[in-house]
């Protein structure tokens, strides 16, 4: 069992989802500090936490640790670097949280435009300050977005209804791409410039660190709104102070150096502040912890997550394609019986693809075997192998089939041999070649079957009527022929795990000479 501490309040839907997956011994203790509860289990696999820091300290005291999951986008309460240095994965969730701060900041923006705080604490007092209490309307003004990722993007599309001009920079966002987002491309001069109100929505790093200082605060308009719900430490404090001495400008703020009780720094300079709570909500917190625990269970059987955030992915390389390689791979190992000892494994990669091919490889081999080491280089792997007496090769690629970005697995175990070729085609994993059938575009979901047999008429029916009888749905099916051969193939998705002794009742009933079920 692979132990998982939580040493913080989550939703108990990533304790659930661990426990019925199996294989996951799940420790929850919210109220005991991270180091004393990793000192009590130092034989944890993997971390899931909010804000709570994990430290070096931490990391030493967990020496079996293979990954920590910050539930949620922000991860520098984690030392990264530390954690690479020790073979472990560190992961976020990134857009989990997002549409919760994405309110957050038009609520922020709406009680300060219209006084409810103070219009709801001097009612209660029974004044009545309705004439000082006069406010200003959110339509129709220009709002500033800084970081255009999921929250920023959110943040664009609730303000939308408002009918306000929205301003938005981010460098790694094509202009083309913040348009299809409803958002005019600017710099961040003419943001701060031109805008009534600023929402910042970027992480905090070394380059982004006092980002917000007196050069930009002293281009905002008089009466502009400055809104923080990102990170603390992009924000100069001391310049806002000494601007709001110059100008009426306002500061809305939801971000601390240190979530914890106490006086806060900025208590002088902020109009409105909130305790961190953009992602405090029922469903952000439930969002957060399904994805946390979905994601540390990819990670333990693909080998390779796009929400690794602390381990390089070459340049280029789209993350899709570690998933594509890891189910050719499930594909292949299925169709050629996985109780077969393998001989041999040789790849090709197409397109863009062929630079990455040892990359890949990683993803590959793991979907035919759990326990490759993840955290391994190829030379590692490639010497495991050999060790297990199997021969790997990766193929120069033939440009003149015009294959392009597509991956090409064949695997043999002696006589028996096997070939799955796949793609990514507008964002979808999916099998277009297997052995002599051509151009199948399949799609695999969780649970598939595969059945080959010498083509005829009624076989189609007879898988059906078995699957019905065991009250098996199918999902999806692929039909292929071969004329050549006289050979057809059913590829068939199911909403259930079709069992091997249902698999060789059928096989017998519709003479399969090549069956198999698939489990993802």
């Amino acid at each position: 069992m692979k132990k998982v501490l939580i040493p913080t309040k989550l939703d108990s839907l990533a304790t659930k989802i661990l426990a019925d997956h199996g294989g996951y011994e799940v420790v929850q203790e919210p109220k005991t500090p991270i180091l004393d509860l990793a000192k009590a289990h130092p034989d944890a696999h993997a971390l899931i936490v909010r804000s709570e820091k994990v430290t070096a300290e931490v990391i030493d005291a967990l020496p079996q640790l293979k990954a920590v999951v910050r539930a949620g986008a922000g991860f520098d309460n984690i030392d990264g670097k530390y954690a690479r240095s020790r073979g472990i994965d560190v992961m976020n969730t990134p857009g989990a949280n997002s549409n919760a701060v994405a309110e957050e900041v038009v609520a922020l923006i709406l009680a300060d435009l219209r006084h409810v705080v103070r219009a709801d604490e001097t009612t209660r007092r029974g004044e009545w300050e309705k004439a000082k209490l006069m406010g200003r309307e959110l339509t129709g003004k220009t709002v500033g977005i800084v970081g255009l990722g999921h929250i920023g993007r959110l943040v664009a599309k609730r303000i939308s209804g408002f009918e306000c001009r929205v301003l938005g920079y981010d460098p790694l966002v094509p202009p083309e791409k913040a348009k299809e987002f409803g958002i005019e491309p600017a710099d961040v001069e003419t943001i701060f410039r031109e805008s009534d109100f600023i929402t910042l929505h970027i992480p905090q790093n070394a380059e982004t660190k006092g980002f917000v200082g007196k050069r930009l605060l002293a281009l905002m308009k008089n009466d502009a709104t400055l809104v923080n719900c990102a990170r603390a430490g992009i924000v100069d404090e001391d310049a806002i102070r000494e601007a709001r001495g110059l100008k009426a400008i306002r500061f809305l703020n939801d971000v601390y150096p240190k979530d914890a009780e106490g006086p806060k720094s900025v208590a002088d300079i902020a109009d409105l502040m909130m305790p961190h709570l953009g992602a405090s909500t029922v469903e952000a917190n439930r969002n957060a912890a399904v994805r946390a625990a979905e994601e540390l269970v990819d990670l333990d059987e693909k080998g390779v997550s796009p929400f690794v955030v602390n381990r390089d992915m070459p340049a280029g390389l789209d993350a899709s394609y570690c998933d594509l390689a890891f189910m050719i791979a499930r594909v292949a190992r299925a169709i050629l019986g996985p109780e077969k000892p393998l001989s041999r494994i040789e790849v090709s990669c197409y397109g863009k693809l062929e630079p990455y091919a040892k990359w890949l490889s990683l993803s590959l081999l793991n979907g035919i075997w759990d326990d490759i080491n993840r955290s391994s280089d190829f030379k590692t792997v490639i010497a495991d192998l050999e060790g297990r007496g199997v021969a790997f090769k990766v193929r120069e690629a033939d440009a003149t089939k015009k294959y392009e970005n597509s991956m090409t697995v064949d695997l043999a175990a002696g006589a028996a041999q096997v070939s799955v070729r796949g793609t990514v085609g507008e964002g979808v994993k999916m099998i277009a070649r297997i052995d002599e059938f051509n151009h199948l575009y399949w799609t695999p979901t969780r649970n598939a079957v595969f059945f080959e047999y010498d083509d005829r008429p009624g076989v189609i029916g007879a898988i059906g009527d078995a699957l019905h009888k065991a009250d098996i749905n199918i999902e999806d099916m692929r039909n292929p022929h071969n004329p050549a051969t006289g050979h057809s193939m059913a590829m068939l998705s199911t909403n259930k795990p079709v069992a091997p002794e249902l698999v060789a009742s059928i096989a017998k009933t519709i003479k399969s000479f090549k069956s198999s079920a698939l489990a993802f």
